[in-house]
């Protein structure tokens, strides 16, 4: 009986630790070292986004990123949502969230990695 208890409760933990892991970085809000923590963006491409974000304010959603960088098509900007990349607020990233109140629920906290990076938003 304990035993089983306690597989259950390790089984439980382990699928809550998986999910709670996954932190969306808003395309809209992050500096280049968050973009580079997307797998699939690197420094020219975190770079180029940050430019553009610069010149022409923040991206509407997923098709205007893609428009608006170069080598950035539709299936590319697909696969980094899947990475954890996140464009407007109704980006499928976004929406992945802890509950709320839950002994283990997440918040948000603005992080700057210098004074002249733009916030980035990461779970706690």
């Amino acid at each position: 009986m304990f035993k089983q208890a306690l597989s259950s409760i390790a089984a439980f933990a382990l699928i809550f630790s998986i999910g709670s892991a996954f932190a969306a970085v808003d395309v809209n809000t992050a500096n280049a070292d968050a973009l580079r923590g997307i797998k699939g963006i690197g420094p020219a491409k975190a770079k180029a986004i940050l430019d553009e974000r610069q010149a022409h304010g923040p991206f509407k959603d997923a098709s205007d990123l893609s428009a608006r960088v170069k080598g950035m098509g539709g299936k590319t900007v697909q696969r980094l949502e899947a990475e954890g990349l996140a464009v407007g607020a109704t980006s499928k990233s976004a929406a992945v969230a802890a509950p709320p109140g839950g002994a283990n629920s997440a918040g948000a906290t603005a992080v700057s990695a210098s004074t002249s990076a733009k916030p980035v938003v990461v779970k706690k």
